[in-house]
């Protein structure tokens, strides 16, 4: 994919420290419009942390961040929303007892001249982004609970597309998905990019990363080993930058 201008975000020289241990020492990352960056590492590497750096939930103690060129300062999450980042957690953060559009409209509810939560139209909104997402999702009625992992993840994406992010954080999206759910997930990632979102994809799986990720940052212990064109490197490549924290050729 073409990478000329200006990043959607820009991460620079990021350090973060808890009781004088660099959970993120000097770290610098950047991601493109339509673009899946992925990240890599062992529990501990550092790369849940850096991200957080991004979504509001630490602030660095060290380091810029840059979104459409410009430095911003995010302090907690609500900062990341007015700049449209938005994250999606593992554990996807969804109400199971509602239904697809009351989890869409959760605590932002669409309301009537009234005052009332008009639940027709946040339907009416629900099947409108579903319809640019996920055009086999026909549950609409149904409790989240009684969903797939795939059309659960479709819930939580159209909640924060709707919403105008433009900068996605997902946080492994196919763990425990079965193979038909997986290239569900896999296809929403496609659509996202068409429609010009930059994504970054926390991951412990390499094949993952190797199937939906334009590029891959390894960290290990805090420190960037290196970031790699999925498309030009192995996953034994990844693998030892993972383990050795060593460098393949094509890695800058």
């Amino acid at each position: 994919m073409d990478r000329q201008g200006t990043p959607l975000v820009e991460m620079r020289d990021i350090s973060i420290a808890f009781g004088g241990i660099k959970a993120v020492d000097h770290v610098s990352i950047d991601l493109y419009p339509g673009e899946v960056v992925g990240l890599l590492g062992h529990n501990g590497a550092g790369k849940s942390t850096l991200i957080k750096c991004l979504s509001g939930a630490y602030q660095a103690d060290a380091g810029e961040i840059y979104v459409n060129g410009a430095r911003v300062d995010i302090r907690n999450p609500r900062d990341a929303r007015a700049l449209n980042i938005e994250t999606i957690y593992q554990t996807l953060a969804l109400a199971d007892n509602l239904d697809a559009a009351s989890n869409l409209f959760l605590g932002r509810e669409l309301v009537t001249a009234f005052g009332m939560v008009d639940d027709s139209a946040m339907e009416a909104e629900t099947r409108k982004i579903m319809g640019r997402l996920n055009p086999n999702f026909r549950k609409f009625k149904d409790p989240v609970s009684a969903l797939s992992g795939g059309q659960r993840q479709s819930v939580a994406i159209a909640r924060a597309v709707y919403f105008n992010a433009r900068i996605l954080i997902m946080d492994e999206p196919t763990a425990a998905l079965g193979p038909h759910e997986t290239r569900m997930v896999a296809e929403l990632i496609q659509e996202l990019k068409r429609q010009g979102l930059g994504i970054f994809l926390i991951e412990h799986d390499i094949h993952a990363v190797m199937d939906l990720c334009d590029r891959a940052v390894v960290m290990k212990n805090g420190q960037r080993v290196g970031t790699v064109n999925v498309g030009e490197v192995t996953d034994d490549d990844i693998l030892g930058m993972i383990i050795m924290g060593k460098k393949p050729a094509q890695a800058y």
